[in-house]
């Protein structure tokens, strides 16, 4: 009986790409065609001044998921010419550590350097992180080490010290848009599979600025809807029957959006927490920016919550700042922590009103003179500050408000 594998190696290489993952298929090699991070990439940023220069630091790359972390540790690798070891922080410990640092000590010692990727590092340990120390800060090997987490916080100092950190952003709308389009002319180059997209918003919404998660989304379909010789048209339909589940009734720039953070602030400043976390979990759902979310909360602390309860406003603004650093999907901790808050907190709209009225008074002054005991003079007694409205204004009251 003939062997399977009689064959392996004379397979044709444009036979095997039919089995990558599209992922894989269409991963960039080079920094130029990378799609997004131009923060990083674009010329003159940090990482195109390393591959212009050829010399590499260890770094830390830090960000969400999809965002091209694993891309560029090759990519820098690659144009530096070194040699590149990868370990997952979840499989590996520090014998393979030091394995990987023997080897790239015999490496270097014939003139190649070895550039160690560690995805996910923030689950390494104390120990295992302090088994790098001594090789990254003696040049032994380089560190690239992907995390999703703040490495401020997942990091121990002593590595942090030794690395630049760089962040990475989710793509935008237009970039996750190009990635699928590149996928789906690998797809017709490779496999002879003809896709059209009928319904780009809702793709690219699924996708959430998650390179991956789109191109995982679109090589499902291409496997579950393929017919021979024939186009698959990517609907909102197929788009649900991919992901398994329907498609959030949301478009960021429509009348859904509108209609839906305004339900959210008036069922907080209804005092109906349940109904603002309902609307809150819409808006995630449908991949809105949870930064959005929390900007309208600062709002609404201050001109609905003001001050009938004056720590509504820092603990909104604390908010903003813990889901900037931590990120989604634990960000949403945080949202409802202080939603709950809001919703609950005595309202009072006495200061909004207020500096409204005061706007309005000044737009229709023709003008007004500063009394004399308050211009820019020897500071007087206390009790002489009386009267600070100018003359023809002494019987404004801006807190007397329906």
């Amino acid at each position: 009986m003939d062997s399977l594998f009689d064959d392996a190696e004379t397979t044709d290489p444009t036979t095997t790409q039919r089995f990558l993952p599209l992922a894989e298929l269409v991963r960039p090699t080079t920094i130029d065609s990378v799609i997004g991070q131009k923060h990083l990439l674009g010329e003159g940023a940090p990482l195109f001044s390393f591959v212009q220069r050829g010399e590499l630091p260890s770094i830390l790359l830090w960000g969400p998921t999809g965002t091209g972390k694993t891309t560029l540790a090759h990519i820098l690798s690659r144009a530096i010419g070194a040699h590149i070891e990868r370990l997952s922080a979840v499989d590996s410990g520090v014998k393979e550590l030091r394995e990987i640092i023997r080897k790239a000590d015999v490496l270097r010692k014939k003139g190649t350097r070895t550039v160690l990727f560690i995805d996910e590092i923030h689950r390494f340990t104390k120990s295992q992180q302090d088994a790098l120390l001594h090789a990254v800060e003696s040049g032994g090997i380089t560190l690239i080490g992907a995390t999703t987490e703040n490495p401020s916080f997942e990091v121990n100092n002593a590595l942090l010290s030794r690395c630049q950190v760089y962040r990475l952003e989710l793509l935008t709308e237009e970039e996750i848009r190009r990635v699928i389009e590149r996928a789906i002319e690998a797809l017709r180059a490779s496999r002879s599979v003809t896709l059209t997209v009928d319904d780009w918003p809702a793709l690219i919404r699924v996708a959430h600025g998650d390179a991956r998660k789109a191109l995982n989304i679109i090589e499902t379909i291409t496997i579950s809807e393929q017919h021979a010789d024939a186009t698959i048209h990517v609907t909102s339909d197929v788009i649900s029957r991919a992901i398994q589940r329907p498609l959030p009734r949301y478009d960021k720039t429509g009348d859904y959006h509108y209609d839906t953070i305004s339900a959210f602030i008036k069922s907080m400043r209804a005092g109906d927490a349940n109904a603002a976390l309902f609307y809150a979990a819409a808006m995630i759902q449908a991949g809105e920016d949870p930064l959005f979310i929390a900007r309208r909360m600062i709002v609404f602390a201050s001109e609905d919550v003001g001050l009938a309860d004056s720590q509504a406003l820092p603990l909104a603004l604390s908010a903003y700042q813990s889901v900037e650093r931590i990120g989604m999907p634990e960000g949403r901790i945080m949202l409802g922590h202080v939603i709950v808050y809001l919703a609950n907190a005595p309202k009072s709209r006495v200061a909004y009103n207020a500096v409204n009225a005061a706007l309005l008074a000044v737009e229709s002054a023709d003008s007004y003179d500063i009394p004399m005991h308050l211009r820019n003079r020897p500071p007087a007694a206390p009790s002489a500050y009386t009267g600070c409205l100018p003359e023809q204004y002494q019987n404004l009251n801006f807190f007397d408000q329906t």
